[in-house]
């Protein structure tokens, strides 16, 4: 089964570092977050990557094409027309990735239904390129083959801080910092999808539609969409503050690092 990653979106809440690569580029510990969410597939054995490509897509097509010299020793030599030498021992992903130009203004229902020619398998996963999390891939695949409906979405409770503040009058009688009951907070889109090849039928071949409206809008009609629970971690990427958040969580507790 292929895992189609959406790359394209241009990441305006992240611009410190979008302005100049792709939000799936920007560094948690040094590597790409698209990186982190295929090792997440990878180990599952799901190797097989369509990447739906868009804003400044030629850093992501640039890292692959030279992707054992970004991650490997290497020695250039120079006295015999610069040939390069790779010391790859360090390297063990064993994938392959398909890129697909999507356009810089595609939605992500378009985007989906162009890598939709490179799905020639009954079923295909699907997942964004800003978003990191412990889903246990293996069982969400399960479910999807059990329920058999056209559709699966990962349904994630994402920690979320309410009533900071006890106020008496105008001034604050206890700071206090609370998570959500994930047992009474509804589920938000997780992404991590998994479709029947059927499901390519019902998006228009409108660069302007996204995946989120029409598509999905008819498998709920049909009653063909279906959610995994996945009360775990999980963890998006679409401000400076969730960066930065993940780079202290990398060095201290990784929880996504299940590989």
């Amino acid at each position: 089964m292929k895992v189609i990653i959406l790359c394209g979106g241009m990441g305006t809440r992240l611009r410190e570092e979008t302005e100049y690569k792709p939000k799936p580029m920007v560094e948690i510990g040094g590597k790409p977050i698209l990186w982190h969410i295929m090792k997440h597939y990878s180990h599952y054995g799901f190797k097989e990557f369509v990447l739906a490509l868009g804003y400044k897509g030629d850093v992501i097509r640039n890292y692959f094409l030279n992707f054992y010299k970004y991650n490997s020793d290497f020695a250039v030599d120079l006295a015999n027309h610069g040939n390069v030498e790779i010391y790859s021992d360090c390297i063990n992903e064993d994938w392959k990735v398909t890129l697909v130009e999507t356009g810089d203004e595609s939605m992500t229902g378009y985007r989906t239904k162009i890598c939709g020619k490179y799905i020639t398998e009954d079923r295909f996963m699907l997942t964004y390129g800003d978003a990191v999390s412990n889903v246990d891939i293996a069982k969400l695949v399960k479910f999807n083959e059990k329920i058999n409906t056209i559709g699966t979405v990962t349904g994630v409770y994402p920690p979320s801080r309410f009533g900071d503040l006890v106020i008496d009058g105008n001034k604050v009688a206890k700071f206090k910092q609370q998570l959500k009951d994930v047992d009474n907070q509804a589920p938000i889109n997780g992404g991590y999808f998994v479709f029947k090849r059927e499901f390519l039928d019902l998006i228009p071949d409108d660069p302007k539609v996204n995946l989120e409206n029409e598509p999905i809008d008819a498998l709920v009609e049909q009653g063909e969409l279906a959610v995994y629970h996945h009360k775990g971690f999980w963890q998006c990427m679409d401000t400076y503050r969730d960066n930065q958040l993940l780079e202290k969580m990398w060095k201290e507790n990784p929880v996504w690092k299940i590989w």
